[in-house]
């Protein structure tokens, strides 16, 4: 594993905008998308991480289990009234899109969560599209851990198949990320077969006569993916009807369960010492470990402490929240750089890998991107996977609002 520093396309920002990526730089005028450098991993290392992701998914399963079992509603911050909408998702089965665990590692040691974004993960786009496309341009004789579309249009179907209602795409208003993330998720589906429509949130309607959610039209809305976190929708003043229709959420109910910080003491509880955890605790632990709020989204309000004595932190809006601890991870960095690994789950496959760095030692929304490869154009002894075409849709304007 290593980081190499490389001269950008000429055209870049012109180039990932052709594939969705508008948001390549920062309001600082900096760049979120980065290709002054890539890493490149050997066959071996990626197993590594392919491996740890599939055993760090069985793990959650099992602590999704547990919760239930000994209803720890509390612990994960589960209001009161949602206990039978969750446990009716879990028995029911109900499909899984996606998740992203990220991963510390360093090429040597087994990687290590830290923590996994289960419900509404972000850097999709960049992780299944943008670097392939990458890829092609700069590095066409290497491969890629990237097979995210395929296996998107894969979960796509299996939801035609099995739920077989058209899908309504939302997110927030505005937020140009969350756009751009949910228009990626809607093509894959329309590749799929599926009807598909967007709306903002706040298009979202309650008829109370009919008792179900509906679009601007007054249609019945039968599936919904959501870029927006349960916790909040379960606070919204319509979360008290999240359970009294037939309408169908994605990501489920149960993934509440997996997408707060909760998990990671219970992980540690119930498995301690697995070479992919990290101890994690509701108290403080000794030495340097790392204090984040429950609740949190996108490295906001993170604390490296050092016995007590604070190292480095983050603002944000979460600070009125419970939190927990979890041990400082010391990986080696790269150029000075510190990278954390986000590991793509599609349908239970583990099936991609987005690289996030920064300066500092947390990252947060505003981290840099950067792409990877396997091998590479001074490598091309080894033994390449046939190349493959994404097939994005130019036909039904994919990034196109």
């Amino acid at each position: 594993m290593q980081r190499l520093t490389l001269t950008p396309r000429s055209d870049w920002q012109k180039r990932v905008e052709s594939v969705g990526l508008a948001f390549h730089t920062t309001d600082q005028g900096e760049p979120y998308w980065d290709e002054s450098a890539c890493y490149v991993f050997t066959p071996a290392e990626i197993d590594q991480i392919e491996l740890a992701t599939l055993d760090l998914n069985e793990l959650c399963l099992k602590a999704v289990e547990h919760i239930l079992g000994h209803e720890l509603w509390d612990d994960f911050q589960i209001p009161r009234g949602f206990e039978d909408f969750i446990r009716k998702s879990w028995d029911e089965e109900e499909i899984s899109i996606i998740g992203r665990f990220d991963l510390l590692f360093d090429g040597i040691s087994p990687p290590k969560l830290a923590e996994y974004n289960a419900d509404t993960p972000t850097a999709l786009l960049e992780a299944a599209v943008v670097q392939w496309f990458w890829l092609r341009d700069c590095a066409p004789d290497a491969d890629q851990f990237n097979s995210v579309h395929e296996r998107l249009i894969e979960v796509w179907q299996r939801v035609k198949l099995e739920i077989g209602k058209p899908v309504t795409f939302v997110s927030t208003a505005d937020h140009v990320e969350d756009f751009m993330t949910v228009t990626y998720l809607r093509d894959a589906a329309r590749q799929a077969g599926l009807m598909t429509q967007y709306l903002p949130m706040n298009a979202i309607g309650w008829n109370a006569s009919r008792r179900m959610f509906v679009d601007m039209k007054e249609r019945s809305l039968g599936c919904v993916l959501k870029l927006y976190p349960w916790e909040w929708m379960m606070r919204e003043q319509f979360g008290q009807h999240l359970g009294t229709t037939l309408t169908r959420w994605l990501e489920p109910p149960w993934k509440a369960l997996l997408s707060n910080k909760a998990l990671l003491p219970l992980l540690w509880k119930l498995f301690p010492e697995h070479p992919n955890l990290l101890p994690a605790s509701w108290e403080r632990l000794p030495g340097r470990c790392v204090k984040k709020p429950v609740l949190g989204r996108e490295g906001a309000n993170i604390t490296i402490l050092d016995d007590g004595q604070l190292v480095q932190g983050t603002s944000g809006d979460y600070s009125d929240g419970e939190f927990i601890y979890q041990a400082f991870h010391d990986t080696p960095k790269f150029d000075g750089r510190t990278i954390v690994l986000g590991s793509w789950m599609v349908n239970g496959f583990a099936c991609g890998l987005g690289i996030r760095e920064d300066d500092s030692l947390i990252t947060t929304n505003t981290s840099r991107f950067v792409p990877h490869r396997i091998g590479g154009t001074d490598e091309t002894q080894h033994a390449i996977k046939a190349a493959k075409e994404i097939n994005v849709s130019q036909a039904t304007g994919i990034f196109v609002p």
